[in-house]
């Protein structure tokens, strides 16, 4: 049953995650567009959508002829992993036990290593391929995220329309300030990420599973909770212990 509730969780869990996806894209393509040019940029970031665009065509209709229930608990259990993997690494990063994600610092990277292959006479290809490797990685993530977040019928459209805000707000923020976007709060947008992408492979595994949840749709804000309550606890805990045994690991 589509309800308010499901229909916010899905466009908000979509939107933050392929915003943090768009936003890493973009950080390599202005890297390649300020440093070599704008052309190979551009080619590479066109292919790399076109790529996108026939996997989504080939392989979306598949998805179709699948059990909803079958299709729920094989995209929850790939969700919880994703999502996982995501927060480990928040609560890694929060805690200090690793260094927290630089745009800033990985676009100086990104121009610096293009800047010493633009005598390479091969240099406007290798610019073009960072940007096609970019966005062609970051779009399958965003692909993931939108499928993951719209499993539950109905839903989809709502998890497209989150992904193309992201979009569409990613780049038009990058082009007014024509920088990396490293004001945008991304360590925490990751976790928050992380924690709702776990709550939502949670749901759909249980609803894979025929599990009959209390509240339906509104049992979302509750997993959530409970994984945040956990996550903030193994934080501090990590703190204390980082910070009376660790020195500070660069990463």
């Amino acid at each position: 049953m589509t309800t308010i509730t499901s229909i916010t969780s899905t466009v908000t869990a979509s939107f933050l995650g392929s915003f943090v996806e768009v936003v890493e894209a973009f950080t390599i393509i202005l890297a390649v567009g300020v440093t070599q040019s704008w052309r190979p940029a551009f080619i590479g970031t066109g292919l790399a959508l076109a790529v996108l665009a026939v996997l989504v065509l080939v392989f979306g209709p598949l998805l179709a002829l699948i059990p909803i229930e079958i299709l729920q608990f094989f995209i929850g259990t790939l969700l919880i992993l994703f999502g996982m993997r995501w927060l480990r690494k928040a609560i890694l990063r929060a805690s200090g036990f690793i260094a927290l994600h630089d745009e800033e610092r990985a676009f100086a990277a990104e121009t610096d290593a293009l800047a010493r292959r633009s005598a390479d006479r091969r240099a406007d290809f290798l610019a073009g391929t960072a940007a096609f490797k970019a966005v062609l990685l970051e779009g399958v993530e965003v692909v993931f995220i939108v499928i993951a977040t719209g499993a539950r019928p109905g839903m989809l459209p709502f998890a497209t329309i989150g992904a193309l805000i992201a979009c569409i707000a990613v780049l038009a923020i990058g082009m007014l300030v024509h920088k990396p976007l490293s004001s945008v709060p991304e360590n925490t947008l990751k976790f928050i990420v992380g924690l709702m992408l776990t709550a939502f492979g949670i749901f759909w595994v249980g609803e894979g599973l025929g599990t009959e949840w209390p509240g339906e749709d509104l049992s979302l804000i509750g997993i959530f909770a409970l994984l945040a309550a956990f996550s903030f606890a193994a934080v501090k805990w990590l703190r204390q212990y980082y910070d009376t045994h660790m020195e500070p690991v660069a990463r």
